[in-house]
């Protein structure tokens, strides 16, 4: 079992030491949100509150994993990054492929690549992209950044997106796993067709075994059932050594963990010092207890 560090809405100085702080307690991954903007107006609801209430992400810091990632790569030797998720389909899948070809190059190839559709569409339409093909086109996209991320010329053509033979320079020395996030039937389809892996952003064990039940029976459908395949999770039998046996004997290969609930509107009222210290005693409880 491996663990990654999650932590987002924080003070932005608290990145690095964070970072530095989560390696040396033993994690394996420090992971990174991405959110671009926040609407003035909007209907859309939120799927990860019970209300659909996304009114605690006004006024949150953010700032933009390729960004981030490679400034705690420059301060770290081990941990991994990966992004949880990135908003794929609202950007370029050239210009995210150049991207993340920089930051793996950057960071030694110590990054995985989070991906998932927004839930919002005023993201899409803010960024000049299309939100009712958004599924279909992050398909083509997933094609694309692998493509350009093998580092020979390449070229795609698909419904949406259409390009001659191109390459990209540096690309990074080993493939960037790429990740699917969501919990929809949409999302588990796309992992278990053309994912590397998995991640759950739930907290209910019930919603992830059902999940990873739907999971195996569909990778089995698409006969990728003895592939590589990693399993991101957040989940509340996480806080437990009793916990993290069970969730190991489920499938799940690497655990989220953070410390404080950050969907609330009040901003993070705590402390570095504060979290640094949650973490270093669930590294001895948990990490270390197993």
């Amino acid at each position: 079992m491996r663990f990654s560090y999650a932590e987002s809405m924080c003070d932005p100085r608290f990145y690095i030491p964070l970072a530095k702080a989560a390696e040396a307690a033993g994690f394996t991954t420090f992971l990174v949100p991405d959110s671009i903007l926040y609407p003035e107006a909007s209907d859309a609801r939120y799927p990860y509150t019970p209300t659909g209430d996304r009114r605690f992400l006004e006024d949150k810091p953010f700032l933009e994993p390729f960004s981030l990632i490679p400034a705690l790569g420059a301060v770290t030797e081990k941990i991994r990054f990966a992004t949880f998720v990135l908003k794929l389909p609202i950007r370029s899948p050239v210009l995210v492929a150049k991207s993340v070809s920089s930051v793996a190059v950057l960071t030694s190839d110590r990054f995985s690549l989070g991906v998932g559709t927004s839930p919002w569409p005023e993201d899409f339409h803010a960024c000049g992209e299309e939100w009712t093909t958004r599924g279909r086109r992050m398909d083509e996209m997933i094609a694309i950044v692998r493509g350009l991320l093998g580092g020979g010329f390449f070229e795609f053509k698909g419904k949406d997106y259409d390009f001659p033979r191109i390459k990209i320079c540096p690309a990074p020395a080993r493939p960037v796993p790429i990740l699917i996030g969501g919990h929809s039937e949409a999302a588990l389809r796309r992992a278990a067709r053309i994912g590397d892996g998995w991640m759950f952003a739930g907290g209910d064990p019930a919603e992830l075994v059902a999940c990873l039940e739907r999971l195996k029976s569909l990778r089995q459908e698409y006969g990728r059932h003895d592939v590589h395949f990693e399993i991101h999770a957040s989940s509340l039998d996480a806080y437990s050594v009793d916990g993290v046996r069970r969730l190991e004997a489920m499938g799940v290969t690497d655990l989220v963990v953070g410390f404080r609930n950050p969907y609330t509107k009040r901003q993070d009222t705590q402390t570095l010092d504060e979290k640094i210290e949650l973490m270093q005693q669930y590294a001895g409880n948990v990490i270390g207890g197993r």
